[in-house]
């Protein structure tokens, strides 16, 4: 008995379409990317939208991802962008069913909005749109040839389904019934193939980005000169004897990082310069060559993140190098009457800086190297600022390029455009590194440690309560500076069972550091951080 093929139902015959315009629209980001690494990574469309996300974005959904994803928020707010847009681009193939030539207007529309984005960025031109032009003419050249080729699926399957009729009549035109195997099997090799070039253009294009060969050869060159003024050495001790406490000195791959941009911008520092201008006696650029020149200092200090939870990781301790902010600012001289200091970097972000905190003594710089080595990239590299007491969002200005003397009342910083408050100060804060939260230890005794800092002032004690006890004395480790964390241990010996601690910290000046929770916006965090663990 002959067998009779049945006709694909109408949600069946879609597929092919919506699979046609999502892979177009993934060659299309993907050639644009991938160009864009070879010419320029500000041109990049994806990272161009992502930036614009993120100028927009209130204050608490910014937190939100900080606090849910960590350092990995620009990663997922890339995979969502693209899942978004695989969405968009299949809705795009369904139309392109009936109406390929709308399609591909609306594509092309798509297109000029990703340039429109681009074009939107800091220290771009024109030029910068060829990626997106040569994605977006990929994308549609795609998406007409995908889509012709799933009408010719679509017409062999209604051609050999038996009596009935076929697909009506499209504005792409089917081509003429073939094989409903072979059709097939030619829309999914086209398909396949097209999805596979946009996947590795992608994946190429990220990968290059995140090397940034020129930059990472010109940055693993560079000598520094020695310090005229260097760091005294860490005194003995001053890590505490708990098993598992993170190292007073964070290695640069370990360092946090938070910011604004998505691409990280690659600096040629022979072509760096430094604009110092607005309320000042004198206004001047600096190269980086004049930038060594100057009489260099090292200076340990802890750089903390306004979305820092309590007993939150966003802080990092390093030694850096660099001139002094403050005498930068003598060499300006700034006129009466000026308060800030608005810092911005090559990506156009801007902090706002109390002018009196770059002119008070402390080790305000502007930062060439961490740790013993030039600046990596994603920390600023070549230049940066480096402010003890102050809170990254108004003071730690990566990639920096421009200082303009102003006034708080004149002038707004990024962050500060988005309900963040303008001067920052960091809030004395401690938390328990070890035991780690719902960890099972060992009966027995035990050392619980952690770490406190209060940048500008210094740590005086830290206290420990175990359940609901009577708050301990904890042992402080050796201080380095009062601008770095300081490492605190306690021992204790519990019985099996579950607990709790809790940590509080007292600086210099007496302040005790309150049980008062706040939230990170607008201006950090507080309250005592608890952990809870179990004895076995």
């Amino acid at each position: 008995m002959a067998m009779t093929r049945h006709a694909e139902p109408g949600s069946a015959r879609g597929w092919p379409f919506a699979a046609s315009g999502a892979i177009a629209a993934a060659l299309l980001l993907g050639i644009a990317e991938i160009a864009s690494a070879l010419f320029s990574p500000v041109s990049s469309p994806l990272v161009a939208v992502g930036a614009a996300f993120i100028d927009i974005t209130p204050a608490w959904l910014k937190d939100f991802a900080i606090d849910v994803f960590g350092t990995a928020d620009k990663l997922v707010l890339m995979v969502s962008m693209g899942v978004v847009a695989l969405a968009l681009a299949a809705v795009l193939g369904l139309i392109a069913r009936r109406r390929l030539a709308l399609a591909s207007v609306l594509c092309a529309a798509i297109a000029v909005l990703l340039g429109a984005a681009v074009l939107s960025r800091p220290a771009t031109g024109l030029l910068d749109l060829l990626p997106t032009v040569l994605g977006g003419v990929a994308g549609i050249a795609a998406l007409n040839w995908l889509v012709r080729l799933a009408h010719r699926r679509t017409a062999s399957i209604g051609a050999g389904s038996g009596p009935g009729p076929g697909p009506g009549p499209t504005e792409g035109g089917a081509a003429p019934a073939v094989r409903p195997e072979a059709a097939r099997r030619t829309f999914l090799i086209g398909a396949g193939l097209t999805a596979v070039v946009a996947v590795a253009a992608m994946a190429g294009g990220r990968a290059l980005s995140a090397v940034s060969t020129a930059a990472v050869a010109t940055r693993d060159a560079l000598r520094l000169p020695g310090a005229r003024r260097r760091a005294a050495p860490l005194p003995p001790g001053v890590g505490a004897p708990a098993p598992g406490m993170p190292p007073f000195v964070t290695p640069n791959g370990d360092f946090y990082r938070i910011d604004t941009a998505l691409a990280v911008p690659r600096i040629d520092p022979s072509t760096w310069e430094l604009r110092v201008h607005g309320m000042v006696e004198e206004e001047f650029t600096l190269s980086f060559t004049e930038l060594l020149e100057l009489d260099l200092q090292e200076s340990w200090v802890t750089l903390t993140c306004v979305s820092n939870p309590v007993g939150g990781e966003l802080a990092g301790n390093a030694k850096w190098l660099g001139y002094p902010l403050q005498d930068l600012m003598a060499r300006a001289r700034p006129q009466e009457g000026a308060d800030m200091v608005l810092s911005t970097s090559a990506d156009g972000f801007s902090a706002s800086t109390p002018l009196e905190v770059l002119t008070d003594g402390r080790d305000a710089l502007l930062a060439v190297g961490m740790n013993g080595e030039p600046l990596p990239l994603e920390h600023g590299f070549p230049v940066r600022m480096v402010v003890p007491g102050l809170y990254g969002y108004v003071s730690a200005t990566k990639w920096v390029v421009d200082l303009e003397v102003t006034r708080f009342a004149d002038k707004t910083a990024y962050w500060t455009d988005r309900g963040w408050s303008e001067r920052g100060p960091i809030k004395l804060a401690s938390r328990i590194d070890v035991p780690r939260g719902f960890e099972a230890v060992p009966a027995g005794g035990m050392v619980l440690g952690g770490t406190a800092w209060s940048q500008t002032i210094g740590i005086d004690r830290v206290q420990v309560q175990v359940d609901d006890g009577a708050w301990q004395d904890a042992t402080l480790a050796a201080e380095a500076t009062v601008d770095t964390w300081r490492q605190w241990s306690l021992d204790w010996e519990g019985e099996p069972g579950n607990h709790k601690a809790r940590v509080r910290a007292v600086n210099r000046d007496g302040e005790v550091q309150t049980a008062e929770r706040a939230d990170t916006v607008p201006d950090g965090a507080s309250g005592w951080h608890e952990v809870q663990f179990r004895v076995e």
